[in-house]
């Protein structure tokens, strides 16, 4: 940052303040400075009472107004909220504004577009969402057409958790650059906790697209405000659900535990539907934030233990904050380390940040050490009933994750919360995750493929509960794999008795260790290919649920195999087949 952007000795703080800010600043990149901009302003609103935007002036004709398009990229509805809320302040501004979902939209449609706002999730090791990824590698083609009278900004989703944090934004950005479209604003780019930097970005980047002799807005240069809170997914207000039942699904003999847990919502102010998610607000485990507060220097430190277990993310250790930790304590070793990519790549992987307070140890005061660290973000799992059947009891069915990495134990925060330190009969903070686009056929008629391994197979549990309530049998085909069938067969009564009634027509196991040869999913779809073609060919849905690094990746291999072999065609052309299932909504995964 030049020295002309630094706070001058008149700002509004102390000069020990300014002087703090200047180091701050001094070394934010572009993109921090952005996510700053936008985050202070998000608090601005959320602080603020909310104020009516100004209508249009009169006398704009629909034909007079500048046009936006809002673009998204979605994975679990983040991305597309979030469009929708933009549309609604743009045409409060005075813009013609609609929305689209990138999977109806190619390149050529924007070379015809003027101003277009894009909305972008990252998901995976850096992937684009599902429905995206057509738009995206015909946007990257070689042959994608010039945009040099398109005027654009994007917004950029993504988990720090991953490495490749908000790259589908980034690349779409980069590439609208390329091609000659004009960036209006900077982008910025948001990590879990979107909510105020999203709502600052969008409030201070939509009027920059409006023409001159257009301008939306109040007159006099008043400051618009923009509340968002009643329909952002941030859980400003979650829910206390009450916690009725937890079971364990699993043989004392099984590797891992399995739990079926029964939360009360009677008195909240959402309806799910089966597909959707419920998002638990999780506490760390105690002993792991003393372990933190002992390696810091903050032993006792009452205070901050309770902000460490219930308000920060203490178990995901990013980049960033390994370099802001280097900043702070100016370690010369961890200076060495961070300037050797491959070795700070690798220290990463399977660390949390007590490994990298343990490795490199400095007292911190506890404001740097809240500082390092991200808001606890809260952890969504697929609701496993349909409320035609269990009323305002949501299921889910949640596996305990434990594992060993460089000598610790680790686990899972959501999972061993509500495995070991909830108790039945105390209340859970909860809010509701909508997943528009995993929702059955609006045709009970429709047959449905259920493709859901482990837990993946919760949603599809909810599918047939809907399905028995509402009286429609067969037209169900459920693939469901885990390790042993003995120990492993969650809900297995349930679906022996669907199959029975004629509520579920169909079920393929695939149960691994039950043989010396292992067996999955997508061996049993390979089995079954002719009879799978048949009903996709029919007009089928297909719904995967699961692992998104392996499963869900070997499925759609799969797939592409099995309509490649069955309708003797090109690989290609089973690629294109399988694309236009997922323009059309006959393919959804809800991948994690």
């Amino acid at each position: 940052m030049s020295q002309s952007l630094l706070l001058p000795a008149s700002a509004p703080f102390d000069p020990d303040e300014i002087a703090a800010l200047n180091r701050a600043l001094g070394a934010a990149s572009p993109t921090q400075r952005a996510w700053l901009s936008g985050f202070l302003a998000g608090i601005e609103v959320a602080s603020a009472p909310a104020q009516s935007l100004p209508a249009a002036p009169a006398a704009a004709s629909a034909a007079q107004k500048a046009k936006l398009l809002i673009l998204f990229g979605s994975e679990s509805g983040n991305a597309e909220a979030l469009a929708a809320d933009a549309r609604r302040v743009a045409q409060k501004l005075g813009f013609a504004a609609k929305i689209q979902d990138m999977a109806d939209v190619t390149p050529a449609d924007l070379a015809r577009a003027e101003n277009v706002v894009v909305i972008a999730s990252t998901w995976g090791e850096g992937d684009p969402p599902q429905r995206a990824e057509s738009f995206v590698a015909a946007l990257m083609a070689e042959d994608a057409p010039r945009l040099d009278k398109l005027r654009y900004a994007v917004l950029a989703l993504g988990d720090r958790a991953y490495a490749r944090f908000c790259e589908t934004g980034r690349r779409i950005d980069e590439r609208l650059a390329q091609l000659g479209a004009t960036r209006l604003a900077e982008r910025i780019e948001c990590d879990l906790d979107y909510a105020g930097p999203a709502a600052g970005w969008i409030e201070t980047a939509l009027p920059l697209f409006a023409p001159p002799a257009t301008e939306p807005g109040p007159a006099g240069g008043d400051v618009i405000h923009v509340d968002f809170a009643r329909s952002l997914f941030g859980p400003a207000n979650p829910f206390p659900a009450p916690l009725v039942e937890r079971t364990s699904l699993r043989s004392s003999r099984a590797d891992g535990e399995a739990l079926h847990l029964e939360l009360e919502l009677e008195g909240a102010s959402f309806a799910w539907e089966p597909g959707d998610a419920l998002a638990i607000h999780p506490r760390n485990d105690p002993a792991l934030a003393e372990a933190i507060l002992s390696a810091v220097g903050q032993e006792g430190n009452a205070a901050l233990a309770e902000a460490l277990i219930g308000e920060r993310d203490i178990t995901t250790l990013t980049l960033p904050l390994v370099q802001k930790y280097q900043q702070i304590t100016s370690d010369a070793a961890l200076g060495k380390l961070l300037g050797e990519r491959a070795h700070v790549e690798k220290f990463l992987d399977g660390r949390q940040p007590i490994d990298l307070f343990d490795e490199f140890p400095h007292a911190l005061a506890p404001e740097a050490l809240t500082g390092l660290l991200r808001p606890l973000p809260p952890r969504a799992y697929s609701i496993a009933s349909s409320r035609k059947l269990t009323g305002s009891l949501a299921h889910l069915l949640v596996a305990t994750v434990r594992y060993q990495t460089h000598g610790r134990g680790r686990a899972g925060v959501a999972s061993l919360d509500l495995a070991e330190r909830r108790e039945v009969g105390g209340k859970i903070p909860v809010h509701l995750k909508p997943n528009p686009r995993f929702r059955l056929p609006a045709d009970p008629a429709t047959r449905v493929i259920m493709i859901g391994p482990g837990t993946g197979v919760a949603p599809f549990r909810a599918f047939l509960q809907e399905r028995e309530a509402i009286g429609v049998a067969g037209g169900t085909w459920l693939f469901f794999g885990h390790r042993r069938f003995t120990h492993d067969f969650l809900y297995q009564l349930e679906w022996q008795e669907w199959l029975k009634s004629g509520i579920l027509e169909r079920i393929d196991l695939a149960f691994s260790r039950d043989q010396p040869e292992k067996i999955y999913v997508q061996d049993r779809m390979w089995e079954a290919r002719r009879d799978l073609h048949a009903w996709i060919a029919e007009g089928a849905h297909v719904y995967v649920c699961g692992d998104a690094k392996a499963m869900a990746r070997d499925v759609h291999s799969t797939l592409l195999r099995i309509i490649a072999d069955q309708a003797a065609c090109s690989a290609a052309e089973a690629e294109a087949r399988l694309g236009e299932m997922v323009r059309a909504g006959r393919y959804l995964r809800d991948v994690y």
